[in-house]
């Protein structure tokens, strides 16, 4: 009996080392981001550390707005504003912060007035703020759930997506003032303008439709099926050759949206849950990322034709990204676990 006691017990401990030891690596992988896998399409720049107090600091939207980066924290609450260097990589130096309460989501600077306006889901706010300063200047009550957000350049307007509430929202900013909502007939995920028609198209999360908002006339001018597409997140425009380019979270695949013929035309398979899509124009480059951490980077050779370049793992819950359209470099943000959250930098390979 004490033979078969001691064998137990230590068939237990070494039970035990192994769990400890796999809990290490895994905190370990959790929080020690490491340097992104090779790839031959992009150089990897390095990182930029964004300050927070919190042990977890979850990324949001990333935008860039002419020589700045602005990138919200989910978790904190906090929009950060990186300014972006021509040369060099940015430092802590060149990072500037305005406090805030989460939810943070989607951030529109506007262009006539210069101000930044920022949608805080929790607080069911769109709070507008000093992009100079990083002071608050004001607080408008949205529709609950309010994420993406757009400046509609042609009706001088501010259109805020709420999931929850199914609508949109939008806001004069010369009043800073609530002007109309919009019905959209599902949860609205992410959006893009197109500049050659006027029209907003919005994914519905829920439905996996495709909607095309009428921002003038405060109406859903179209809406259509996104076929092979679950759950739709991200989405970017090639307004030349008329296509969207639709993450898919649920079934980890970018649609190809034709616009002329509104219905997907092709689709490439990507990283799992995926959530930001953004497209580099002159490159004919698209860019994906998700929840899994995979950056998937896309060429296209033909308006239906794509084939993936690299395959990119980055870390677990490096969900959100951005291109900047002047130096086609590229921003990843980085959740952060005790450590600080950062952004990865890329640029294109010569």
């Amino acid at each position: 009996m004490k033979n078969t006691m001691k064998m137990l017990i230590k068939i237990s401990l070494a039970g035990l080392g192994v769990a400890v030891v796999a809990a290490i690596a895994v905190a370990g992988y959790l929080i020690y981001p490491g340097t992104p896998s090779h790839a031959s399409s992009l150089v990897f720049q390095g990182y930029v550390p964004l300050p927070s107090d919190s042990v977890l600091s979850v990324l949001d939207y990333l935008t860039v707005k002419d020589d700045k980066l602005f990138v919200t924290g989910e978790s904190s609450g906090d929009v950060y504003r990186v300014q972006i260097r021509k040369d060099s990589l940015p430092t802590a130096a060149d990072v500037a912060k305005l406090h805030g309460e989460p939810a943070t989501h989607g951030v529109v600077i506007e262009p006539s007035s210069h101000l930044g306006f920022v949608t805080r889901s929790e607080a069911n706010t769109v709070d507008i703020f000093d992009p100079e300063k990083m002071v608050l200047i004001k607080r408008i009550p949205v529709a609950d759930d309010p994420d993406a957000i757009f400046y509609d350049e042609r009706d001088k307007l501010v259109y805020v997506a709420s999931g929850d509430s199914h609508l949109a929202t939008l806001i004069d900013p010369s009043t800073q003032t609530t002007f109309a909502t919009i019905q959209l007939g599902g949860a609205p995920e992410y959006a893009t303008l197109d500049a050659s028609t006027g029209l907003l198209y919005q994914n519905l999360h829920d439905a996996n439709v495709l909607a095309a908002v009428d921002i003038g006339n405060r109406t859903v001018a179209g809406r259509w099926p996104l076929q092979g597409c679950e759950a739709p997140t991200g989405m970017a425009i090639d307004e030349i050759h008329r296509r969207l380019f639709i993450g898919c979270g649920a079934n980890a695949v970018l649609a190809i949206f034709d616009l002329h013929e509104h219905r997907v035309v092709a689709t490439v398979p990507i990283g799992m849950a995926p959530d930001s899509v953004a497209f580099d124009p002159p490159l004919h480059r698209i860019y994906t990322t998700g929840k899994s951490g995979v950056l998937i980077v896309i060429q296209q050779d033909e308006p239906n034709g794509y084939k993936i370049l690299d395959t990119v793992h980055l870390h677990y819950g490096a969900h959100t990204l951005t291109v900047d359209p002047t130096t086609h470099s590229l921003y990843v943000g980085y959740a952060g676990l005790v450590v600080n959250p950062r952004v990865a930098v890329f640029i294109p390979s010569p």
